[in-house]
């Protein structure tokens, strides 16, 4: 259940590990800054509260140290003007790497050369390339010639929304030379909270079948179902949402789209828990458990490793 016969890619972006067998490296958490009704954000200009997001980016880069999640930011913005005043304050801010999300293809590729410009591709997730751009061979090619090394591929298909839909979209999208990156991740599109499952079976079809880094954006099955908070309150709701992506970022799972960035208190916390139990399950069926620091069982459990190991080698 938790090991694969095919060997599991892992990419690096900007030294974050993504990818690999189930349970080998934390999933990459992956927060939202800039989108609508953002509590920082003051117009579509650019005009935001400089202090504010500092505060909110450092305590994410707090809890990914303490719980050994590595993170990043993806900055919504409409237009390309807008992104580049994101992409200049972030750069300023933290070392960490980060993405721009933008719906419009043409105004993304703008963007994007700007990241190109800066000379900041090796710290820059390309989000992404879809089911739905019209040219997708035109957009890799465009996105080599910017030396783009990081991209996320968008696996949905309108006619079969099941896992073996997904895993047929992706397939297309790779034969178009979507496969030509150093990094290739794959979104498995969450469309809602029961539905997440399907995203979930999808990345295992997929990481058995291709073994490419899966993931999804987790959060727009829990923040989508806003009558949630009509029936359990806020703090239900938060509940939920910690639950619902805490579970996900263990099956299958190799990254996260976790929402706001004002949600990393809680979504942290979660997945490290997560991520625990993933680590002892995978030890269940392998008798190993990898050897990286980061993992939070390695940081938070280190004793009961030990009993673990030397419980296995009495044997």
């Amino acid at each position: 259940m938790f090991r694969f016969s095919k060997e599991q890619k892992v990419c690096s972006i900007a030294g974050i590990k993504i990818g690999g067998q189930p349970g080998e490296n934390p999933p990459l958490l992956i927060a939202s800054m800039f989108h609508n009704k953002d509590v920082i954000l003051e117009d579509r200009k650019g005009k935001f509260n400089r202090q504010k997001a500092k505060e909110l980016i450092k305590k994410q880069e707090d809890l990914s140290t303490s719980t050994g999640i590595p993170s990043m930011v993806a900055m919504v913005a409409n237009t390309p003007e807008e992104a580049q005043i994101y992409i200049d304050f972030y750069l300023e801010t933290t070392s960490m790497p980060f993405g721009i999300d933008m719906w419009v293809a043409e105004k993304r590729a703008q963007a994007t050369e700007y990241v190109a410009k800066l000379g900041v591709q090796d710290k820059f997730l390309y989000n992404s390339i879809t089911p739905w751009d019209k040219d997708i061979k035109g957009q890799v090619n465009k996105l080599k010639d910017l030396g783009i090394k990081h991209v996320v591929v968008q696996a949905f298909d309108d006619k079969d929304q099941s896992p073996v839909g997904r895993l047929k979209s992706l397939e297309y999208i790779l034969s178009q030379g979507a496969d030509n990156f150093d990094t290739v991740i794959v979104d498995t599109s969450v469309m809602n909270l029961p539905a997440t499952s399907f995203s979930l079976i999808a990345n295992r079809l997929i990481k058995e079948k291709l073994g490419l880094p899966c993931g999804g954006a987790y959060s727009n099955g829990t923040h989508m179902w806003k009558t949630s908070k009509d029936i359990w309150g806020i703090d239900g709701f938060k509940a939920m949402d910690a639950v619902a992506q805490a579970m996900s970022s263990a099956l299958w799972s190799d990254f996260n789209f976790y929402g706001p960035i004002v949600t990393a208190p809680r979504i942290f916390p979660a997945v490290a828990t997560a991520h625990i139990l993933l680590s002892t399950l995978v030890y269940d069926e392998t008798k190993f458990i990898p050897r990286n620091n980061n993992l939070p069982i390695r940081k938070f459990f280190p004793d009961f490793i030990e009993k673990l190991v030397t419980g296995a080698a009495r044997k």
